[in-house]
């Protein structure tokens, strides 16, 4: 699947293989757990969203919530899109050195975290990065990235 026209997780997950199912709602689990206050879970674009409300920055450029993080199941893969680890160096070396201490390979692009199945992903290390990502931090992160433009 690399894009859903399911309108809540729920039917997400329901519309997914349950052996895929399984791995989104391990994943999905880890970072609703460590999930900051104020950042919300949706869906958008087609995956599992993680966005801070319109109600709190309605100055986006294109009329949406800014997206934290995103989850989904795509054809070969999964993915877990972490805008935040594009934009700060410091978190992109956090996953880094934490993949390395595991033993496990950064299958990275921009922000996109591809993995094949849990144990291709090191969801101590996400979830720190999750929980670093903070409504203050995803505003800061975006407001210098318009600075910049």
């Amino acid at each position: 699947m690399a894009r859903s026209a399911a309108t809540t997780v729920a039917d997400y997950l329901a519309e997914l293989p349950a052996e895929r199912a399984a791995v989104v709602a391990a994943v999905r689990q880890v970072v609703v757990d460590r999930l900051p206050a104020g950042i919300d879970e949706r869906m958008n674009w087609g995956m599992i969203s993680y966005e801070l409300p319109l109600a709190r920055y309605p100055d986006t450029y294109n009329g949406q919530p800014l997206q934290a993080l995103a989850l989904a199941a795509q054809a070969r893969h999964y993915a877990l899109y972490l805008n935040a680890v594009y934009t700060s160096p410091t978190l992109d070396r956090r996953l880094r050195d934490g993949y390395a201490a595991a033993g496990l390979r950064v299958d990275m692009g921009k922000s996109c975290l591809r993995f094949r199945d849990l144990a291709g992903i090191d969801l101590g290390v996400v979830g720190d990065i999750v929980a670093a990502v903070t409504p203050e931090a995803l505003v800061a992160a975006y407001e210098a990235g318009r600075a910049r433009a």
